[in-house]
């Protein structure tokens, strides 16, 4: 399936998480199997070359997971505050609305090591910075960042691109 087609598969629900936005929901696409082979695939495809993916939780999980499957290589978990049971390494981000935090195992990365980034959406490009620079933090080389949705009307990407990465999604939505 094209990139086209897969937009296809993806649900715009208006008014969530509130008045005014139109959020785009992924949850069709992964429910379909042809559609989630399709942008694994995809994926997988433009990460070809890396050691690693790492996917923010959760719906990069979903995403990262598979495409490393499909490359062979191993997935980094970058998870929310105090889901890891051994020692970890974090970083604070802003959000629209307040602040996040994001963590990961530094143990489960070698120094040097070329990872990808791999979530389902870019909006603002936060969490996709913040993952960045943790993985870096832990020795990583992150060059790549990849999404299935991109929604360039909030300039996510654009700011990922000002940091030196190379930013690509399968498709793009306009607005918020």
């Amino acid at each position: 399936m094209s990139p086209d087609d897969l937009k296809a598969l993806v649900r715009s629900v208006p008014d969530f998480p509130a008045p005014g936005v139109l959020f785009r929901d992924i949850t069709t696409l992964i429910s379909h199997g042809d559609g989630l082979r399709a942008a694994v695939g995809h994926l997988a495809e433009r990460a070809r070359g890396v050691e690693a993916i790492a996917g923010m939780e959760a719906r990069g999980f979903i995403f990262g997971a598979a495409a490393a499957i499909e490359l062979g290589v191993g997935f980094i978990p970058v998870r929310k505050p105090g889901k890891l049971p051994v020692p970890t390494i974090g970083v604070d981000y802003q959000l629209e609305y307040g602040t996040d935090r994001l963590e990961i195992d530094p143990g489960a990365i070698r120094p040097g090591q070329r990872i990808a980034i791999v979530d389902d959406l870019v909006a603002t490009g936060g969490t996709a910075l913040a993952a960045t620079e943790l993985l870096r933090m832990a020795g990583a080389i992150v060059e790549d960042a990849l999404f299935v949705i991109d929604l360039p009307d909030l300039g996510g990407a654009d700011r990922l691109r000002a940091t030196g990465l190379s930013v690509d999604a399968l498709m793009s939505f306009p607005g918020h």
